[in-house]
């Protein structure tokens, strides 16, 4: 273990109010148990037999849950739920989470939905805030989007943001989002503790993307791949009835290939897989347009999965970035299409290809079960934290553990696909691509 990681949560202050929360305090009693201070994980889950060292509390990682003393008194609480960046599958189920979790369990009266991401915090948007309880969210799961609305950019806007935080009297703010959206909220906290106010900031991680580090996964992944995996169906059917069929399908990830791999290995369809992390040539004797060839004459038809990040060190000319200060990529998809019509055409070769890119339906689709029940104990260990006076934490999965991560190491960087882990070593199983597909190691 790094042990330069120190996962030490910061709080407002010490707990002193008596929860509401009606829980027992003995184990073995068939009833539901408060969470303690001195409950902890352990990040990794190999160990090496034999003698290991002692493991500091900086080391080890607190559970999320109920704790039987609060910092906030419920009856003083006024909550700002924000979420932030692209659309992704379960965004209204941990809207729903914390404001039935802060009302239903706490009695809180007073939470706010903060419209159209960190913009909605700013004056000159007029935006306003929209006032939510159990009754206007008890059906916003069943929506894809999000209830809140969403929108890139204006988190750079600090000051503003914690003026208006101010003004509405906030003393805790959920933000739902990607890595955008977290460093924001750093920012913001900040800000907070520069003025000195006692606002707790709690994270809670969206994007398809599966990228966040430390943790498991980020809610919304599961639907993606399960839609994903609808969409490669479709493909193969197309590919599997055509003269050499191609199909062609584009998914989510921007720096990580999660997605991608994930999908091959749930749909059984896929031969071939192209992520940012693992190199590939396009020409040449081993590149990828040579063994596409060579599939197509042994099998007459192809499924080729391309995840969005991959080939943008080729594409990109010129670096430029969104409102919420992500790269702007160029197509792969529509590149990659192009460049395998014409590697057929130059051969006189027939081939039938079909590009599907559905990467805007899967965003806006609602989640599937496990990722709804995610989002639910997301947004339930979110209000839970936030009532504690827990802050600058994000709620994250870690070895099937719900439990507080300090948002500065969740963004120090993001998760990516080992190309010698066990995950690429099942995907290239089951699509039997090459493990290398470059004519020269390097270039």
């Amino acid at each position: 273990m790094d042990e330069s990681l120190d996962f030490t949560i910061e709080e407002l202050g010490k707990p002193s109010v008596q929860s509401p929360l009606k829980m027992s305090k003995k184990p073995g009693d068939k009833s539901a148990d408060y969470v303690t201070d001195d409950k902890f994980v352990r990040l990794g889950a190999f160990v090496v037999p034999g003698e290991q060292p002692a493991i500091k509390r900086s080391q080890v990682l607190e559970c999320a849950g109920p704790r039987e003393h609060i910092y906030f008194s419920p009856a003083h609480v006024h909550a700002g739920i924000v979420s932030c960046g692209g659309l992704c599958p379960g965004i209204n189920d941990v809207i729903r989470a914390i404001v039935r979790c802060l009302s239903t369990r706490y009695g809180v009266t007073r939470i706010s939905g903060i419209r159209y991401g960190y913009r909605g915090f700013l004056p000159e948007e007029q935006f306003g805030v929209k006032e939510l309880d159990s009754d206007i969210v008890d059906d916003i799961h069943k929506l894809g989007g999000t209830f809140l609305g969403s929108a890139r950019g204006g988190g750079r806007e600090v000051e503003k943001i914690v003026d208006t935080m101010e003004k509405l009297n906030l003393n805790m703010l959920f933000t739902i989002g990607g890595d955008g959206t977290q460093r924001g909220m750093l920012d913001i906290a900040g800000e907070v503790g520069k003025r000195n106010l006692k606002i707790a900031v709690i994270g809670i991680p969206k994007t398809v993307d599966n990228d966040f580090a430390l943790m498991d996964r980020s809610f919304g992944f599961n639907t993606a791949v399960s839609k994903a995996v609808e969409v490669v169906s479709a493909a193969h059917m197309e590919a599997a009835s055509a003269i050499n069929g191609i199909g062609l399908v584009k998914v989510m990830g921007r720096d990580s290939g999660f997605i991608a791999a994930h999908t091959a290995l749930a749909s059984h369809e896929v031969n071939f897989v192209l992520i940012p992390e693992v190199p590939f040539n396009l020409e040449g004797y081993n590149g990828f347009l040579s063994h596409l060839e060579e599939r197509l004459k042994k099998r007459k038809h192809a499924v080729i999965v391309v995840a969005e990040g991959a080939m943008q060190d080729l594409l990109l000319k010129e670096k430029k970035l969104d409102a919420g200060g992500n790269v702007k990529m160029e197509d792969v998809g529509t590149y990659l299409r192009s460049r395998i019509i014409k590697h057929f055409e130059e051969r006189k070769m027939e081939i039938n290809l079909k590009y599907i890119d559905p990467s805007y339906a899967i965003r806006s689709a609602p989640a599937n079960p496990d990722d709804s029940i995610y989002c639910e104990r997301l947004g339930n260990a979110a209000a839970h934290a936030a009532m504690a006076g827990k802050t600058k934490m994000i709620i994250g999965l870690v070895n099937n553990e719900f439990v507080h991560l300090p948002i500065k190491l969740v963004i120090s960087h993001r998760n990516k696909v080992d190309p010698e882990s066990s995950l690429w070593r099942d995907t290239l199983d089951a699509t039997h691509q090459p493990p290398l597909m470059v004519n020269k190691f390097g270039d």
